[in-house]
């Protein structure tokens, strides 16, 4: 079976689209995430997922995968924080509050197309300066949108989910799976032998 293009180098999605089966290869590509002024979340996770999926098709014949997720709070963006400062600053934004994540996905076949867009709630606890400080030193928030990381220690900063947890982590894969299967993609294969 052909494998999966998967257009993305998240080690998360990666790993959670592995663990039920879907065949991969993973080739990522750059293309300029800055958000436009006034763009929505999910209109913004939206456009780059199609736009990652595009630049990835060009290569090859394969079925692509491609995804962007951000964290979105009072209708901003927040993206991945550049420095410690930055990562304190989103973090003190989010503590005790209820945010958004919102992941785009696009599959992209000869001649089909499929664009999606999921969001879950999160709520996370109220966080004193000590722990702000604690889990900014720790370099978990390096490359996560909203500077933190659900499936690490930035679980421990998390009181609820409402809707996909994976999602939360880069990819909502009930979703995704539902849509590969939809548009007639590579399926995953649930076997006993899947990594679990």
């Amino acid at each position: 079976m052909i494998p999966l293009l998967l257009a993305s180098a998240s080690p998360r999605r990666r790993e959670l689209l592995e663990r039920v089966g879907v065949p991969l290869e993973i080739r990522p590509v750059q293309i300029d995430e800055s958000p436009l002024p006034r763009e929505r979340a999910a209109d913004y996770v939206a456009r780059l997922a199609r736009a990652k999926a595009n630049a990835s098709r060009r290569r090859t014949k394969q079925w692509v995968l491609a995804a962007d997720t951000t964290v979105a709070i009072d209708g901003e963006i927040l993206g991945k924080a550049v420095t410690p400062d930055e990562a304190a600053a989103m973090l003190r934004k989010l503590s005790g509050r209820i945010h958004q994540v919102v992941t785009g996905f696009s599959i992209v076949g000869d001649d089909e197309r499929l664009d999606r867009a999921v969001t879950s709630e999160v709520v996370m606890i109220g966080l004193d300066e000590v722990t702000v400080i604690d889990y900014v030193s720790c370099n978990e928030w390096r490359g996560k949108a909203g500077a933190y990381a659900i499936q690490g220690i930035g679980a421990a900063l998390v009181s609820a989910v409402h809707g996909s947890v994976t999602n939360v982590a880069g990819l909502p894969l009930a979703e995704v799976v539902a849509a590969l299967r939809e548009a007639g993609a590579p399926p995953p294969r649930f076997t006993a032998g899947n990594p679990a």
